[in-house]
């Protein structure tokens, strides 16, 4: 994720450069990974670029590799236009700043932090980090600072802890805020969620699609689950697996336009898709569905750019885990996230099906 930021800002992070062996390879693939850590400077054309640059590759003899952008032009060369290189050592130095402030809230999750605060301890003003620390993840620091504490709340309640001592541990002032957050963060009041989802209801339909069988299921609230398979029995005992406690019936009528809203946007890249969500998760999950929702029609991002504009570009992992924890295909598009080396990764709902909905994407765009 690419961030334009003031040229009067100039701090860049301290960050090791790879040996040329390393830089070189990362040049040869094209790799984004490698963005902001380093730049290579062609003496040919007497222009840097960053690691993924789709021009041309110079021959290696011609490339001299640079920690920053400040060293290339103080060099003689000057910035690619095509790529823009300082704009993402300036985004890579945002992004050093946003992961602070993040810490810094985890580390003080009790406390009232408020922005002022947050900014001073960062070194940004408080407008530009609360615009960056959103388009970076998703969310602003007040609702990363209370998705914790829903997150912490809804373990208490899992342990077994009563509402109100739940409340308390979580760091919430009062039950009313939990209240107010419950419909968006639990799909649920606190005391059916302390009861595994008791007395939830969800009411579900299954029609055909271009991609087999598509079950949609929903709350009063929203859809809480969008499935794909081969067959209805199949879709309905894993919809009961995710929810065991809940109350769940067929229900054709219920909901009809959500589900017509959805079947009508298949393979069209969610363009103007405005259901109402009722969505069970982390902090964590809620960054990285969110960006997923970002990603354009019939384009891909690699798990490693998802974990990279988060901030944390080792938790590949974890941003696949978030993509196999999304209950809501399509309308979170898992789909058009794919391994590094362009393979098309894994998908809950087949591989087939991924392939399939990325090359219809591409072909209505």
């Amino acid at each position: 994720m690419m961030l334009t930021m003031p040229t009067t800002f100039r701090a860049e992070p301290t960050i090791p450069l790879p040996n040329s062996d390393e830089a070189w390879r990362a040049v040869e693939r094209r790799d984004p990974r490698f963005d902001g850590r380093f730049v290579y400077a062609v003496r040919s054309t007497r222009i840097y670029c960053r690691p993924s640059c789709p021009s041309r590759r110079p021959s290696r003899e011609r490339v001299t590799f640079y920690a920053a952008p400040t060293a290339a032009e103080d060099a003689g060369y000057r910035a690619c236009r095509r790529c823009h290189p300082r704009e993402v050592h300036l985004g890579t130095a945002a992004a050093v700043a946003v992961e602070r402030a993040r810490r810094h809230i985890e580390q003080y999750p009790d406390g009232a932090v408020t922005l002022a605060a947050l900014a001073a301890e960062v070194g940004m003003s408080p407008f530009h980090l609360q615009r960056t620390f959103k388009r970076l993840l998703g969310i602003s620091p007040r609702e990363y600072q209370d998705a914790l504490r829903v997150t912490r709340f809804k373990s208490r309640l899992r342990a077994g802890d009563t509402v109100s001592r739940a409340t308390y541990e979580a760091g919430f002032g009062s039950s009313s805020r939990v209240y107010e957050r419950s419909d968006r963060s639990l799909g649920m009041t606190p005391a059916a969620y302390r009861r595994g989802g008791a007395g939830m209801r969800i009411e579900y339909t299954i029609v055909d699609s271009p991609f087999g069988k598509l079950l949609v299921g929903a709350t009063e609230r929203g859809v809480c689950a969008v499935a794909l398979g081969d067959s209805s029995e199949a879709l309905v005992t894993a919809l009961r697996a995710d929810f065991p406690r809940a109350d769940i019936e067929r229900g054709d009528d219920a909901h009809r336009d959500w589900v017509e809203e959805i079947v009508g946007n298949i393979g069209g890249g969610n363009v103007g898709l405005n259901v109402p969500l009722d969505v069970q998760g982390t902090a964590f999950q809620k960054q990285v569905w969110s960006l997923l929702r970002k990603i354009p029609p019939g384009r891909t991002r690699s798990y490693g750019e998802i974990a990279a504009a988060l901030g944390n570009p080792r938790a590949t992992r974890a941003v696949a885990r978030a993509c196999a924890s999304n209950r809501i295909a399509l309308v979170i598009p898992c789909h058009r996230v794919v391994r590094t080396d362009g393979a098309v990764g894994g998908y809950k709902w087949g591989t087939k099906r991924k392939q399939a909905l990325l090359a219809r994407e591409r072909d209505r765009v």
